[in-house]
């Protein structure tokens, strides 16, 4: 029988309290827009060098559904949904501009969606109902984390550091992760957007 998900957590950490996975019979997932090469390595490396634990764990993403736990038997109606979420939307650009950070409410330095954040937030909407319906802690909010519960002056380096960066990527598909025992993310599943232009 189809549930709602079991326990949610708004962020891509590996915390031992968030999320865990509870039986062989859960999975935990999450959707986003993966960020691609030469972009991504750069801000691997940039994590690593702020000193994030996540750096190694986390590819560089746009969230659309932040670490959820489901059933297992589930998986196969949550993918049939997150198909018809892509076929429903088209491909768009996603331009990424400048840091900015969610301090003091999180101790998190992020890159700034300039374009793209409708379209983000429609599929994000989209994806988190039916199966994988919940709610947020925080509104939806599209970005890029690049240090996260590191020391304030790591936190300032990436901010500085990345201040001017910018970079522009046509987004054709997002990808479904599957949280690993190690903490590490692992790609389940990619899902082309075939859908019409708006």
């Amino acid at each position: 029988m189809t549930g709602r998900p079991l326990r949610a957590d708004d962020t891509f950490v590996h915390r031992s309290i968030a999320v865990p996975r509870t039986s062989p019979e859960t999975a935990v997932l999450g959707v986003v827009v993966s960020i691609p090469e030469p972009w991504a390595q750069l801000l691997v490396e940039w994590r690593g060098k702020c000193g994030d634990p996540q750096a190694s764990l986390v590819p560089p993403h746009v969230t659309l559904l932040p670490p959820t736990e489901v059933l297992a038997e589930d998986r196969a109606v949550i993918s049939r949904h997150l198909a018809a979420v892509a076929a429903a939307h088209a491909p768009f650009d996603l331009h990424l501009a400048g840091t900015d950070t969610f301090r003091p409410v999180s101790e998190v330095v992020f890159l700034t969606v300039a374009r793209g954040v409708a379209e983000c937030a429609r599929i994000a909407g989209d994806v988190r109902r039916g199966p994988l319906a919940r709610s947020l802690t925080f509104p939806y909010h599209p970005h890029v984390t690049v240090a996260h519960d590191v020391p304030t002056d790591m936190l300032d380096m990436a901010s500085a550091g990345l201040a001017d960066l910018q970079a522009e990527f046509r987004v054709s598909s997002f990808t479904e992760f599957e949280k690993l025992p190690d903490g590490a993310w692992a790609v389940a599943h990619e899902y082309p957007l075939t859908g019409p232009p708006r």
